[in-house]
């Protein structure tokens, strides 16, 4: 079944799960306001929701993911749609902020489930297209960043976040579970390795590197913070910024949606290119695309520019997580795929949590965004310092010795 139609059906699936299951990453966001007034707090306290949800979020990528690779991705997927749904349920009933702010942990766990344990699910299914399939279910992400924010802020102008959490919550429980229930079948992934091997024609199926897989999983871990600190300057901050630069809310709204867009495409173009050069070489172009994408934010503040620059960003950046997933599939066993694959992205989570503070921290202290872009651009350096690395361990590992 590996590379067959119903590789394609289960990835179609995991896809759709990916755009549902993610809602709980930007859900908050759209209703902060409404939440702040309601709760009487200030902003700083508003935000402790948004905080709550990428810890669970974090932490379920890892523990949802070593659970799915003991037995397989359709019950962890289940329960923590149930899980999710229960999360928007009970906090449209809640009455006092600590409540919401832990509920949105539950909402984070839960949505977890579609992410790390999904790319690491799917990367199974393929051998020839795993770099495509991988990307394809990481976009659910981004779509959902995409879709959701629309439903709900058109939600938002007939009724009350109380109901629309309710709503979401509902749509999350019966459309999640029915669809992690048609993932039953599980990966062989002895087979999955034999079919690797048979086509790398190496003994185990996984390429050869020159590090030990607890330093591959570390060095992997550092870049995934690195680059999503630089990340996180843009995605974080991009309608701060532009309120700071003297245009509106909705101007800036709208860079993020184009970054978001954006990074579909980049998905998808990165992994058909690691289907063809690996997920570490994409992984390094992608950084330094990346790299030359936050420079670019620096000379460039006219409005129209910054469209075409946050357009840029999205195309330069959208691969970069998938490539980690792709990576752990070459390079580290099969059999804890989603274990590692959920540390890593564990690591990817805590540098946009970081990156976004310490961007906000930075302009404090300056009173600019220049700063924080030129943080941002060293800890990108930092992140493609690292690929370079593990891709010339890599290759030293595959390049015979001199007689």
């Amino acid at each position: 079944m590996i590379d067959g139609s119903y590789a394609w059906f289960r990835m179609t699936i995991a896809l759709l799960l990916g755009t549902f299951g993610t809602v709980g990453l930007w859900a908050f966001v759209v209703v902060l306001p409404p939440i702040q007034a309601e709760f009487g707090v200030d902003r700083a306290a508003a935000s402790l929701p948004y905080t709550s949800t990428m810890i669970g979020f974090a932490l379920g990528n890892v523990l949802i993911g070593r659970f799915a690779d003991r037995i397989g991705v359709a019950l962890p997927v289940a329960i923590a749609g149930a899980l999710l749904g229960a999360g928007f349920v009970v906090s449209s009933f809640t009455t006092a902020l600590w409540q919401f702010v832990i509920l949105q942990g539950l909402i984070g766990l839960g949505g977890s489930a579609c992410f790390g344990p999904l790319l690491a699910d799917i990367s199974h299914w393929f051998e020839k297209r795993r770099g495509i399939a991988v990307a394809a279910v990481a976009c659910g992400n981004y779509l959902s960043g995409v879709l959701w924010p629309t439903v709900i802020k058109f939600a938002l102008e007939h009724t009350s976040w109380r109901v629309t959490f309710l709503g979401i919550g509902i749509f999350c429980i019966v459309s999640i579970v029915p669809l992690a229930m048609l993932m039953r079948a599980r990966p062989d992934v002895n087979q999955a390795d034999d079919i690797a091997a048979i086509h790398l024609r190496r003994p185990g199926g996984r390429k050869p590197i020159d590090l030990s897989p607890r330093m591959l999983q570390g060095l992997l871990v550092l870049a995934g913070l690195g680059c999503c600190v630089a990340m996180s300057m843009p995605q974080v901050h991009i309608v701060a910024y532009c309120i700071d630069l003297g245009f509106d809310i909705a101007r800036g709204a709208e860079m993020l949606s184009l970054m978001l867009g954006a990074g579909i495409a980049s998905r998808l173009i990165s992994g058909l290119l690691a289907d063809r050069i690996g997920g570490v070489p994409t992984l390094l172009i992608g950084s330094v695309l990346q790299c030359l994408s936050l420079f670019l934010y620096i000379p460039f503040n006219g409005l129209a520019s910054l469209y075409m620059v946050s357009f840029i960003f999205g195309l330069s950046q959208g691969g970069i997580v998938p490539s980690y997933a792709i990576i752990v599939r070459e390079y580290l066993p099969a059999r804890e795929a989603g274990q590692r694959m959920g540390v890593v992205i564990m690591a990817t989570i805590i540098g946009m949590a970081l990156g976004g503070w310490m961007s906000g921290w930075i302009y404090d202290l300056t009173g600019s965004y220049q700063a924080a872009f030129i943080n941002g651009i060293a800890w990108n350096l930092g992140n493609m310092g690292i690929a370079f690395f593990i891709l010339y361990r890599a290759r030293r590992s595959t390049t015979p010795l001199p007689a």
